[in-house]
């Protein structure tokens, strides 16, 4: 029998983690590198990719609650949420590929394909994220337990992003060998293998422990109720928003920052002259954000015990809307204090990623409290949906302004194009973040009210099966 109390193994951390590495090796590239590749490499105006970026992330953004209705549904000797790592791995992989691929079309055949590619993709990413989230929520029962795996989670996706800032770039050179489009394509096929094989591992390694209340009913209109009354999810929903329409802007913005504005540069270091490519620079200064991220993550547990998660939440994220908007002071010379504000800002982004997703299953056990039902694949699917809301927000928002200042790809660009470049990498993103901040001020699940929560769930659940651990 499984105690519910019991922490979980580091095997199973990691495992679970495994599957947010997988995600992030497509979700990280998308953010930083599939504005640029659109209008630089498949060939697309900056206009239409934000068009693209808002028609297609808005139906996927639609699609999370419906898969949350399915997974809370379904039910197999796997469980109700692992099942879907298995089923839809390979054809995440597959259809990831076929993403960064460019056909030989017309023009319009390629925004065709362009819309049917990345609508297909975003399912699949729905049809194994939604419960691959509602996971988390399922997986202990102990709400500290769960902030660990999130950190576990976010160590594992940082990761994942740090294999894409390192290796992506340098793969599409090697393989492409001067074609772009070949390299991009093979490249991703790469990252696409290993995707696979990790969403497989976190299929194997992890359980399911958590189940709804015996008898409970699921009429979706009532789960639906359940869900818009739960005010912790409304604002977590709206920070949510305004958090990816910050992180979307900015990360989507730095290839064209340093390609276009800071360009090829020679960098003073301890009394030594280097001579850095916009290239190199842009794999460099990704990856030490991730790093820096990562130990900011690493040091979450610490941060939420001291201060409630709502407070590191949203101090950090203001923090990072600070040392974003400081971007637009700088020359394309000042290389060294680029990177210095990337520390600051990344460090701050650890915890706030950690902390969103750990206080999702707060809010799932909150409206178990609440109501009397838990639908965790609902609770984590509509916070996809807000997630989606931003990506497709910033994503949109990055294209269009480019395309307001008359950005033109592969060539020198104007003034007023600079101006965009320069306001997307700072102005703009930092807007979005502060309205985070904002919201958060509002949040009422302390860590106080939290384990008074989990006192009465626990007492609850005493009542029914002891074993609900599903191997």
């Amino acid at each position: 029998m499984q105690n519910e109390s019991e922490k979980l193994s580091i095997r199973e951390k990691i495992g679970y983690g495994f599957g947010d590495t997988a995600s992030n090796l497509f979700f990280q590239t998308f953010i930083l590198f599939l504005p640029i590749f659109y209008t630089d490499v498949f060939g697309i105006s900056a206009a239409a990719v934000g068009t693209v970026f808002l028609v297609s992330r808005i139906w996927d953004a639609v699609n999370d609650p419906m898969m949350g209705v399915i997974a809370d549904r379904t039910n197999t000797r796997w469980g109700k949420f692992r099942p879907y790592l298995l089923w839809f791995a390979i054809p995440f992989g597959v259809t990831g590929v076929m993403m960064f691929t460019t056909p030989d079309i017309s023009p319009t055949g390629k925004l065709i394909y362009a819309y049917v590619t990345y609508i297909l993709m975003m399912m699949l990413y729905t049809a194994i994220n939604v419960p691959y989230s509602a996971l988390m929520g399922v997986i202990s029962p102990n709400s500290l337990e769960r902030t660990i795996v999130s950190s576990f989670r976010f160590v594992c996706a940082f990761v994942g992003g740090i294999i894409v800032s390192t290796s992506l770039l340098t793969l599409v050179k090697k393989f492409g060998a001067g074609n772009e489009a070949l390299g991009w394509q093979l490249a991703m096929s790469v990252l696409s293998a290993l995707a696979v094989i990790l969403f497989l591992i976190t299929f194997a390694t992890t359980k399911e422990r958590v189940q709804p209340p015996k008898g409970q009913k699921t009429p979706v209109k009532r789960d639906l109720i359940d869900l818009f009354t739960n005010t912790p999810w409304l604002l977590l929903g709206f920070m949510t928003i305004f958090q990816l329409t910050y992180i979307c802007i900015r990360a989507g913005s730095i290839a064209y920052y340093f390609k276009y504005f800071v360009q090829d540069q020679q960098v003073m270091l301890f009394g030594k002259t280097y001579n850095f490519s916009s290239d190199g620079m842009i794999s460099v200064f990704i990856t030490a954000g991730y790093v820096v991220t990562l130990i900011g993550a690493i040091m979450t547990k610490w941060f939420s015990r001291a201060f409630g998660k709502s407070r590191s939440y949203y101090g950090f994220l203001a923090i990072a809307a600070i040392s974003t908007a400081l971007f637009y002071f700088l020359g394309p010379k000042d290389v060294i204090l680029m990177f210095v504000l990337q520390f600051f800002t990344a460090f701050a982004m650890g915890p706030v990623s950690v902390i969103q997703w750990a206080m999702y299953a707060d809010a799932a056990d909150y409206s178990e409290w609440k109501r009397g039902r838990r639908a965790t694949a609902l609770v984590m699917s509509a916070s996809l949906f807000a997630l989606k809301l931003g990506v497709a927000f910033g994503g949109t928002i990055l294209a269009w302004v480019l395309a307001t200042y008359n950005y033109q790809p592969n060539q020198p660009q104007t003034a007023e194009a600079l101006k965009g470049i320069r306001l997307v990498m700072s102005v703009y993103p930092a807007i979005f973040a502060i309205m985070g901040v904002v919201v958060m001020l509002f949040y009422p699940l302390t860590n106080k009210r939290m384990v008074e929560i989990e006192a009465e769930l626990t007492e609850r659940r005493k009542q029914v099966e002891p074993d609900t651990s599903i191997e």
